[in-house]
């Protein structure tokens, strides 16, 4: 298996205080690895990375065979970011674009020039654009504008995006933060189906999430690895040790904060008129 990721001695800095320090990580192509950890252990800071958003202090990093700790010519860093795809929590949507819209975005790495401005797409991206919100379910809302749609489509939405970009890696960021638990599980579903084949590195807060996304599971605790395991290995002595405090049971205590943060979004979008899930 070849790599897909590769970093060697990586560290991060801020202010003076160390956010992010792995000595070694290889993640192979096509695999499917969830970070965990507190706030603050470093997993949003090592996706970044990962992206090329943040340049570390020191150390090697290789992403799909690019040296992103060097600056990378323009047209290369493009190239790059044509192959690997994000979700993230902001889920990053054009509210006043339609849902098909929202997806035809995917394709301008492939649409260049006056296309790319003036949303001229070529009739083979359209039909890209229409499978690919059949698959996860939102064909009939395709020409919805996404600020009327709830979290969970809107989720499904951006997932739809990724489908069309087609990229080799996947980057998500809590990929389910606003959503129900159960709409969270059918979004891990759909993640899981849409992107079979790509690596997928998943931030995981939901521990109960992980068999649906991950094969291999990343502890980060203030910026190290603490553990590195095959998901169906990992227990609670492991997450007890990586959340600390014995008293609550851990994916418990983990559900729990998922939940502070759900009714906070669910007031999000209360306020803005909005259905969060449906």
């Amino acid at each position: 298996m070849s790599a897909c990721i590769d970093l060697r001695g990586v560290r991060c800095t801020l202010a003076g205080r160390t956010v992010l320090d792995i000595e070694r990580l290889v993640v192979g192509e096509g695999e499917r690895i969830a970070i965990v950890g507190h706030n603050g252990a470093g997993k949003s800071t090592l996706l970044r990375v990962l992206s090329g958003f943040t340049r570390p202090t020191a150390g090697q990093v290789s992403v799909l065979g690019a040296r992103l700790d060097t600056p990378l010519p323009p047209a290369r860093l493009r190239a790059l970011r044509c192959e690997a795809g994000q979700v993230l929590q902001g889920l990053h949507l054009v509210p006043r674009l339609s849902a098909l819209e929202n997806v035809l975005i995917g394709s301008l790495g492939r649409v260049t020039g006056w296309r790319s401005w003036v949303r001229r797409y070529p009739a083979h991206e359209f039909e890209r654009a229409h499978a690919a919100l059949a698959e996860v379910g939102m064909l009939d809302k395709a020409s919805m504008r996404t600020d009327g749609l709830s979290g969970g489509e809107r989720q499904k939405v951006a997932i739809a995006r990724l489908l069309v970009q087609a990229p080799r890696l996947i980057l998500a960021d809590e990929p389910t933060a606003a959503l129900d638990p159960a709409a969270a599980q059918e979004i891990c579903r759909v993640l899981g189906t849409a992107t079979a084949g790509a690596t997928l590195v998943s931030v995981v807060h939901n521990t109960a999430l992980l068999p649906l996304l991950a094969e291999r599971v990343i502890g980060l605790q203030q910026g190290r690895i603490v553990f590195d395991l095959p998901q169906a290995q990992l227990d609670d002595v492991q997450l007890a040790a990586l959340y600390g405090g014995p008293s609550i049971p851990v994916r418990q205590r983990v559900d729990e904060h998922f939940k502070r943060r759900q009714h906070r979004w669910l007031h999000t979008d209360a306020s803005a008129g909005r259905s969060p899930c449906r």
